[in-house]
């Protein structure tokens, strides 16, 4: 684990390197200067000097950004875990719930699948007696 992050520094390092390098080159087809007649004397390196060892640091940071991510890449998945990967689960608790008794009910007549249901039996109307006698 302590390899991971010291990797993780230095590629930090080797990351910041290469784009100063990279800053710090001058572009290929010229540039403000040339054009106003500085031309290249203001070079920190000489004429041509500065552009090999730039050219050199940028081809070593290069390499060293991709070895690096290789690196970090293969020790990843052995590397740190997470933080829920090593917890055990919780208990399962296996508390019966009660039921409450069903309330009883007559028994119904079983109807055939297809069939309509059955009309619960109404009692019959009552209506008054026709009265008799003139």
């Amino acid at each position: 684990m302590i390899a991971y992050y010291t990797v993780t520094v230095l590629y930090i390092l080797v990351c910041l390197l290469l784009l100063l390098v990279i800053l710090l080159q001058q572009g290929k087809g010229g540039d403000m200067a040339s054009a106003f007649g500085g031309g290249s004397s203001q070079t920190a390196f000489g004429a041509r000097g500065g552009a090999t060892l730039l050219t050199k640091m940028t081809t070593v940071c290069a390499v060293l950004f991709m070895v690096g991510a290789l690196v970090l890449a293969i020790l990843g998945q052995r590397g740190p875990r997470s933080l829920v990967s090593g917890t055990p689960a919780p208990p399962v608790t296996t508390q019966q719930k009660t039921n409450p008794a069903a309330p009883t009910a007559p028994p119904q007549q079983a109807t055939p699948p297809g069939s309509p249901a059955p009309v619960p039996a109404s009692p019959a109307p009552t209506s008054p007696a026709p009265a008799q006698g003139k």
